[in-house]
């Protein structure tokens, strides 16, 4: 276990990730975002995780909250161009691999959430954000770009014109601002936020794993095709969890009237 990615894994498989350098407001380094990704991979072949949930680790007395404040702008001064084009690729291959991850991903966003930070919530299935939560894509204010698969995952989610503005104007936006353009799923106040996020995560875990997946994928996937190539790539998800012993066991619960117990076969 890395001391800049914490982990604990509840009774329900849900494995909660913590960006653990609060001295920094959680910003990114190379250490934290290679560990991030090795995390994710590694929880990939861990069959008892059904959900993710990525957070930001409490602040120090006195100082302020935050998911993610982005790239550590320290570390990136001491960093030759070679060595910020690796960075950069680091992030963007980091945030594929959360993207991708073999079952769902819950960013619980607390606090400040900017650059790589907005970046993570995207690169997640789902966002829960409390309610002091300020986020946006700020490079241009930096002279940069998104490099972290930003300027494609907010298009998608909030669409072109609005991810325009954002983007161009480097702006940062509330957690109701964040709401109402549909960039996060829900908000609560900042003591709720790990809750609801586990409540969510229950809910999901809940359900029949390979389903989940395969649903992931199909819809990960089909959305980047036309209808035509989409609905065949569903068919496939759903034969595979056809012949699942999880299926079956999902049959006999409602015959017996009873909750299944699913074990992800």
């Amino acid at each position: 276990m890395s001391g800049v990615i914490l982990q604990e894994k509840t009774d329900d498989g849900v494995l909660i990730l913590t960006l653990n350098r609060p001295e920094a407001m959680n910003c990114m380094n190379f250490g934290m975002i290679e560990a991030l990704q090795e995390t994710v991979k590694e929880a990939n072949f861990d069959m008892s995780v059904r959900v993710i949930i990525v957070t930001g680790a409490r602040p120090p007395e006195g100082k302020k909250a935050s998911f993610s404040a982005g790239a550590d702008l320290i570390e990136r001064r001491t960093l030759s161009e070679d060595k910020v084009r690796r960075f950069i690729a680091t992030v963007r291959e980091t945030m594929t691999v959360v993207e991708n991850a073999r079952i769902p991903v819950i960013a619980a966003i607390n606090g400040y959430a900017f650059g790589g930070g907005t970046e993570l919530a995207l690169a997640s299935d789902l966002r829960i954000a409390s309610s002091n939560v300020m986020m946006g894509l700020t490079e241009t204010s930096l002279a940069i770009i998104p490099g972290g698969g930003g300027t494609q995952r907010l298009t998608r989610i909030v669409g072109l014109a609005k991810a325009k503005e954002l983007i161009y104007t480097a702006r940062r936006i509330d957690a109701e601002t964040a709401l109402e353009i549909g960039l996060v799923n829900r908000v609560v106040e900042p003591d709720k936020l790990m809750d609801a996020s586990l409540e969510l995560a229950k809910e999901i875990s809940g359900n029949g794993p390979i389903a989940v997946q395969q649903a992931k994928f199909a819809i990960n996937r089909g959305f980047e095709c036309s209808l035509g190539v989409a609905l065949p790539l569903e068919s496939k998800a759903y034969e595979i969890t056809i012949p699942t012993e999880d299926r079956l066991e999902a049959l006999a619960a409602f015959a017996e009237k009873r909750k299944p117990v699913f074990k992800g076969r």
